[in-house]
């Protein structure tokens, strides 16, 4: 198991200014992959848990998962979602702790592949895909005041 953080995007030093300073690929010799168009057919048959995270992953994940490289790693993650759903019925049906121990184990592999496709907050960050930012109490207060101003607007011209 890699121990240390992992390294930052490309993407992510170049927002930055490469604080590191190290030299950076030329923007050039990137190749662009096509973001997801729509949401395409799984290639072998998934459960009703597996085809809702199909779903999911291709609806919300559109702007950074590539169709033609990705989608086997989506399935992947999809048949993972769908074994888990079996082996919970089983472990709470048996209470074995076999099968609780490989139902952590599915859990804990089911999130790392959500992880590497961008669908947990740290690692959309080091994608440079999203970045989370929590809403100042300035902000709010801003928020809703321009909210109550287009209600009021609303109101009065309806």
């Amino acid at each position: 198991m890699a121990v240390g953080r992992k390294p930052k995007p490309i993407e992510q030093k170049r927002m930055l200014g490469n604080p590191g300073r190290r030299p950076l690929p030329n923007s050039a010799d990137l190749v662009t992959l096509p973001a997801a168009i729509g949401t395409p057919e799984p290639h072998r048959p998934l459960g009703s848990v597996g085809r809702e995270l199909w779903q999911r992953i291709w609806e919300a994940g559109a702007i950074w998962i590539a169709r033609d490289v990705d989608a086997e790693f989506v399935q992947m993650a999809c048949e993972m979602a769908d074994e888990r759903v079996a082996l919970r019925v089983k472990v709470l049906t048996n209470h074995d702790p076999v099968e609780r121990k490989s139902l952590r184990e599915l859990d804990k592999a089911l999130m790392s592949s959500l992880g590497s496709l961008g669908f947990n907050p740290i690692d959309r960050v080091r994608l440079g895909v999203a970045e989370v930012k929590r809403i100042s109490k300035i902000e709010e207060l801003q928020n809703r005041a321009a909210n109550r101003e287009l209600i009021a607007r609303a109101a009065s011209t309806g």
